[in-house]
């Protein structure tokens, strides 16, 4: 399904870009790296293409 695929690649990236108990966050620009390394392999390119896009024109996380 569409919706797993998008749920996927949010949920990396908001994990490796968020604090964790156990680790400190590890940014944006690595969460986006890893996305990019399992485009077309663990994850839909489409779906990782389009996140991409999305903090290209300036997207960010809300802040706490």
């Amino acid at each position: 399904m569409l919706e797993a695929r998008i749920l996927a690649v949010a949920d990396i990236v908001e994990a490796m870009s968020s604090h964790r108990p156990y680790r400190p966050a590890m940014g944006i620009e690595k969460a986006l790296e890893q996305i990019k390394k399992d485009r077309g392999t663990l994850l839909d390119p489409d779906v990782v293409d389009a996140c991409l896009k999305l903090f290209k024109e300036g997207y960010q996380f809300p802040k706490d």
